[in-house]
């Protein structure tokens, strides 16, 4: 089959290597692509938000399957248009997608459905989300904007003065534009995080390997939030018996009750999780793929893509044999300009990629490239590759990463160096 996948970065690279190795299909196409995704699939140059051209592009290649990598079209309603249009599509409509779209509706979904989560108050007005912190004499707590903010909208806060600087940030300033003119003020959970993807079409769940991201900046967890500095696959933490439980608490119920509202889930939930002393808790519902626990996780996979995708967009994942995974683990380090999650220069070349790809059982992954007029691959974003490695152990895959990352080059490049040092604790 064909296969169009959308979207640009380091989650889609990941899904357009993939699904170029799945025996069920023969031409990958991208768009609107990177730099590297170049290298292995066809850039088409569309804008994942442009539906009508997309449908037309669609009609004329005669696409069979369309894979939606980022949240922005599937919460506009991408999936909606392809439908009534008659074409296959992997991902969720824009009414099950509010899951993600909206923390307010996600978070009084999970209420209804009795998923275990943090306590919550909503809000659009700075004095009242103050008066409720200082009501319950709240010092540690998170405060996320409502809508989409790149994985940037989350802060989470170490004291009173810091949530109200946050506050004030988000309803008064209003850094975070319409994503932040409701923000929900949430308790802060206490643990280890966990991230649990699963491929869902509409009845049957079924959950890849668990992974772990590491979502603020610096060494230590230190620094801002960003979309994620690295990941590794799979997490010890996440024991199949923990799998399991997770699947029953917290995917089966949301599931269920997006079903019984009339917003029937097609394609990857991804289940942010806290591992309290209480249990697993829901810190947050995306509703594609992670990034970039998507390249460590597909790193491993050794099923076809293509017809596991195709079954969750037609409803026929329970004939569907179990997925194949390498049994060795997998590291992604992120690789990302500087002044990110700031402000950030783009354009800067990037040499060492050829010796890069010499390193075996290693795959980088573009996430923000760009070629330039001289054919030159340059920087194009804030996270701008997830340099990935398979090892026999969970050290020898973030050895092997960090070695490729250690060929790659460019003015102001810089990384995490503790990605997977949790699971080697």
């Amino acid at each position: 089959m064909k296969v169009l996948v959308l979207g640009s970065g380091g989650r889609e690279h990941a899904l357009v290597w993939k699904l170029k190795q799945s025996p069920s299909v023969t031409q990958v196409f991208c768009a609107p692509g990177n730099a590297g995704i170049g290298l292995d699939a066809v850039n088409v140059d569309i804008s994942s938000t442009d539906t009508a051209r997309l449908l037309k592009f669609v009609a004329k290649e005669q696409i069979d399957l369309t894979v939606v990598g980022p949240e922005i079209p599937l919460v506009a309603g991408v999936v909606d248009e392809f439908l009534n249009a008659g074409h296959k599509i992997f991902g969720p409509t824009s009414k099950a997608a509010e899951l993600e779209g909206s923390k307010r509706f996600s978070k009084e979904l999970m209420k209804r459905a009795n998923v275990p989560t943090a306590d919550f108050s909503s809000f659009t007005n700075a004095a009242e989300a103050n008066s409720y912190l200082d009501e319950r004499e709240i010092e540690r707590c998170v405060v996320k904007a409502d809508g989409l903010a790149a994985g940037k909208g989350v802060v989470v806060c170490s004291s009173r003065e810091e949530a109200r600087d946050t506050i004030k940030r988000m309803l008064i300033m209003k850094e975070f534009g319409a994503a932040g003119a409701r923000i929900v003020i949430e308790e802060r959970l206490v643990g280890e995080e966990a991230s649990l993807l699963a491929l869902v079409d509409g009845k049957t769940i079924v959950p890849l390997e668990a992974a772990q991201d590491h979502k603020a900046a610096f060494d230590g967890d230190t620094g801002p939030n960003t979309g994620g500095m690295g990941a590794y696959c799979p997490t010890p933490i996440m024991t199949p018996d923990l799998i399991d439980l997770a699947v029953e608490k917290v995917l089966v119920p949301v599931v269920h009750q997006l079903k019984k509202e009339g917003r029937p889930f097609r394609g990857c939930l991804y289940a942010g999780l806290m591992l309290t002393s209480q249990g697993p808790k829901v810190l947050e519902f995306n509703v594609r793929f992670g990034d970039p626990e998507t390249q460590a996780v597909l790193m491993r996979l050794k099923s076809d893509l293509g017809l596991a995708l195709m079954a969750a967009a037609t409803g026929t994942l329970e004939d569907m044999p179990p997925l194949e995974w390498d049994p060795r683990p997998s590291v992604c380090v992120v690789m990302a300009s500087a002044g990110y999650p700031g402000e950030y220069q783009k354009g800067k070349a990037i040499r060492g990629l050829d010796d890069a790809a010499q390193i075996e059982d290693a795959k980088v992954f573009h996430a923000g490239t760009v070629r330039g007029e001289d054919g030159q691959i340059l920087t194009d974003g804030g996270r701008v590759l997830g340099v990935t490695a398979l090892g026999d152990t969970i050290s020898q895959a973030k050895l092997r990463a960090y070695q490729t990352v250690k060929c790659i080059r460019w003015e102001g490049a810089w990384c995490r160096k503790d990605i997977s040092d949790k699971a080697i604790r």
